[in-house]
């Protein structure tokens, strides 16, 4: 009489991580402006804006910029109090927010190195990236990997139970999710290098982006 041996499910999770240079970094601007004139206040902005979206262009032109955008403009106006508690006059402020999409990075802190030392522009965070293409691609090959890591997850628990091969009956992103799971983007610290004290220049060192994949698997096993 032939014994009758049930098949074994086995569901794993299969991971795949890899970490990547970046590509891109995309800096935050504000031309921020204030003062007791509106119109003075909204004029100097501008002026600002014009000069820096000026420079932007060139840099595009030049190719170290691929791409930038000035969409967002608040014109505003509050009253401060003084230390007794009194408000005070009128207070305008004018804000434009500007981003711009460096694909070279020594660009990229000269420019943060000119522009950081105009008073009416605040420069905000460095978020740092793959080109869209690139992420693409390197997270097909993670996935494949993944994939790879799930089989031979399914296979060491069907060996250890003494089974044989495995056979894949069901592949699914995690919990019907996008399988692809990117980390954070990291703005990144600015640091000072060495050189003369009267003229310090910026120097960014940039982490890798890391990319974590995972793949939801289901075998079976006789």
């Amino acid at each position: 009489m032939t014994e009758h041996i049930d098949e074994l499910e086995i569901v794993v999770r299969g991971n795949a991580r890899g970490r990547y240079r970046p590509e891109r970094g995309i800096l935050h601007l504000v031309v921020r402006v204030e003062g007791p004139d509106k119109p003075a206040v909204y004029t100097r902005a501008v002026e600002v804006h014009t000069d820096l979206t000026h420079a932007l262009a060139d840099h595009e032109t030049g190719g170290a910029v691929s791409r930038w955008t000035a969409d967002s403009v608040r014109v505003c106006s509050y009253r401060p109090y003084s230390e007794s508690g009194e408000r005070r006059d009128l207070v305008y402020n004018t804000r434009i927010r500007i981003e711009a999409e460096f694909v070279d990075f020594e660009r990229l802190s000269e420019f943060i190195d000119l522009w950081a030392a105009v008073d009416a522009v605040e420069i905000g965070d460095v978020d740092w990236d793959l080109r869209e293409e690139t992420r693409r691609d390197r997270e097909r090959d993670l996935r494949r990997a993944a994939v790879d890591d799930a089989i031979g997850k399914a296979q060491a628990y069907s060996d250890a139970v003494g089974r044989g091969p495995v056979t894949p009956v069901l592949l699914s992103d995690p919990d019907m999710a996008s399988g692809a799971v990117p980390s954070p983007r990291r703005a990144m610290p600015l640091a000072v290098a060495a050189g003369p004290p009267s003229s310090p220049s910026l120097d960014l060192r940039t982490d890798d982006i890391e990319i974590a994949v995972a793949v939801d698997a289901r075998f079976r096993a006789h």
